[in-house]
């Protein structure tokens, strides 16, 4: 009885294991056959992996506010870059606008990687470059007039603030206000930071409003404020900064990350082009372009179109090195530069 119920055990075991190794037989032929046929069809179309779209390449760009930038609005809304990406290369390029209210917020985003395009005042860049953020100027945007403007009466020239607790509105210390400021003073003989400690920082809107409603004393501006203070019959202009500033000097330039200039020159191409193509589209058809900008700044088309027109829009720099050399003598930078190739990208025409 033992012996045969062993026997038993043993025949089935037997059955298993030859049932077992029919099914394995069959899964490797059905695994043949699948190989077989993926082969074959490499031979007529690329495999699936190969179906699958490249990565859409990115570009992060930030800009501020204001008719300075329009050529940077022109390019967003036209779609410039990815028209002069996809020309080139046959793909496309997926390009994020941030608005930002400052040179220094454009710095630090480009510092930590999030940005690799900003577009700012020329004192900012001069400083970012000078400290060694990771970028140069690839472009000049636009110039622009500047002007100081009061309400009180007592006040017809800078002689008349240094000393004084009367507070000067503009964007920041280290803007290109400030480097303004500091030029007019040094031109009639004063220390070109003795009014430092006057400066108020306000974002050009906030500086007019404060302004007008008798806030601050005083009030050093752009396109469009300067003309809407200038038409204000209550205030009145302290001379010496439009006397050292009009709007044929940089005002507004572009940098990119020296790393995009390297490692991504098809795209950098493409961005030169695009910011190019905008500014000539604002000297060839003003009008049609204050269209698109009024939408953003709100002015009525009558008004966009007089203060666009009163900018200067380029991509050569203007008088870029020598405001670079005064920031330094001025001590408004740390470090200086020794030719006009250390702050730009060997594309870039002017001086």
């Amino acid at each position: 009885m033992f012996y045969s119920t062993i026997n038993h055990f043993w025949e089935e075991i037997m059955k298993t294991m030859k049932r077992i190794t029919v099914l394995f037989f069959c899964l490797l032929m059905s695994m043949a056959l699948i190989a077989c046929g993926s082969a074959a069809g490499s031979a007529d179309a690329p495999a699936a992996a190969s179906d699958k779209p490249a990565d859409v390449a990115t570009l992060n760009i930030a800009y501020q506010y204001g008719l300075a930038y329009a050529p940077a609005i022109i390019c967003q809304q036209k779609g410039l870059i990815e028209k002069a990406y996809k020309e080139a290369t046959g793909l496309d390029v997926k390009v994020n606008w941030n608005q930002m209210s400052s040179g220094a917020d454009i710095n630090t985003g480009i510092a930590s990687g999030d940005l690799s395009v900003g577009f700012m005042g020329v004192a900012p860049a001069l400083t970012g470059i000078s400290k060694g953020v990771g970028y140069k100027i690839f472009t000049n945007l636009s110039g622009q007039e500047h002007g100081l403007i009061t309400y009180k009466s007592d006040i017809s020239s800078l002689n008349d603030l240094a000393g004084s607790s009367e507070q000067i509105a503009l964007v920041n210390t280290g803007s290109i206000q400030h480097i303004i400021l500091g030029l007019a003073l040094d031109s009639i003989g004063l220390d070109a930071h003795a009014l430092d400690s006057n400066i108020v920082a306000m974002k050009h809107p906030d500086g007019m409003a404060a302004l007008e409603s008798q806030s601050i004393a005083c009030h050093l501006t752009s396109n469009p404020y300067i003309y809407k203070e200038r038409d204000n019959s209550a205030l009145h202009e302290i001379d010496e900064v439009k006397n050292v500033w009009s709007a044929d000097r940089s005002f507004i330039v572009g940098v990119a990350s020296t790393e995009l200039q390297s490692d991504a020159p098809e795209l950098y191409d493409a961005l030169c082009k695009g910011i190019s193509e905008a500014v000539s589209m604002i000297n060839s058809d003003l009008s049609a372009m204050a269209e698109i900008t009024s939408e953003f700044n709100g002015n009525t088309l009558e008004d966009e179109i007089k203060y666009l027109s009163a900018g200067k829009y380029t991509t050569e720099t203007r008088g870029l090195f020598e405001l670079a050399t005064f920031m330094y003598e001025k001590e408004f930078l740390e470090k200086g530069f020794d030719s006009y190739s250390d702050i730009v990208f060997a594309n870039v025409k002017g001086d």
